[in-house]
């Protein structure tokens, strides 16, 4: 790895930190004791931060410093991709042909997580509720950041919901919401052939366009919205993977 995309990579961590605990750039740099301006370069990849600087955002963001710094400079950057949206936005379809596109694996975090549990996820509501399932879909993120440095994931609808899980995926990982209407999410799902939105419930359309509503704020926390009405999966692959090689 060259030395500026060294420094390129630390600026980016910085960024998705800083935007993760919702500070702007002055105050961060006011707290690390930095010049707004220096920090602005540091993001930008165009400062060479010493040890002892990057120790001081590391505290002012309450993060660990490896995550800022830990850097195998002997291969290419890390490409983790988190792809966001309700149940119906295509995170399946777009994330394996974005992950073809990237010559990358690509993984569900939800098979993930019934993996490590030995349970399908239904079971694990039923059996051990929702708070377990929060915690094996926690420590299934670890496992998968530990063991991959690239990779597409395709993460749960309401991973949004849980806090410190979407702040640790927004820290590691570069995020994309794929957008679409209810009335999309909810055909998507019926032509799968999965009937269960509707079946016995008047209200399902109701209920979805509340579950969007409610988390539309959250999803728009994503380091990529993009809005995918009338494109094709490879055009929405593509469309990600110009904004990862060049963003």
């Amino acid at each position: 790895m060259r030395p500026e995309q060294v420094l390129d990579e630390i600026g980016r961590r910085l960024v998705k930190a800083r935007e993760a605990c919702g500070l702007p750039l002055g105050e961060l740099a006011k707290r690390a004791g930095l010049s707004r301006r220096y920090l602005s370069m540091a993001e930008a990849g165009q400062a060479n931060l010493s040890l002892l600087k990057l120790a001081g955002l590391s505290a002012a963001l309450k993060v660990p410093l490896r995550e800022l710094c830990d850097i195998d400079v002997g291969r290419a950057p890390e490409l983790r991709v988190a792809l966001l949206g309700l149940r119906g936005a295509g995170k399946t379809t777009v994330g394996k042909v974005l992950a073809h596109v990237l010559e990358v694996p690509f993984f569900e975090l939800d098979q993930l997580v019934e993996d490590r549990a030995g349970l399908r996820l239904s079971a694990i509501f039923e059996i051990h509720g929702e708070r377990f399932y929060r915690e094996q879909q926690r420590a299934a993120l670890e496992e998968w950041l530990a063991t991959h440095g690239s990779g597409v994931l395709a993460t749960g609808g309401s991973i949004v919901n849980d806090e410190d899980t979407f702040q640790r995926l927004r820290t590691t990982c570069r995020t994309v919401w794929l957008k679409a209407a209810p009335e999309e999410h909810f055909q998507r799902v019926v032509d799968q052939g999965d009937l269960r939105p509707m079946r016995g419930n008047p209200r399902a359309m109701n209920e979805l366009k509340a579950i969007l509503a409610a988390r539309e704020p959250r999803y728009g926390l994503a380091d990529h919205p993009l809005l995918t009405t009338g494109k094709t999966p490879q055009q929405i692959a593509d469309e990600i993977a110009t904004w990862v090689t060049t963003g």
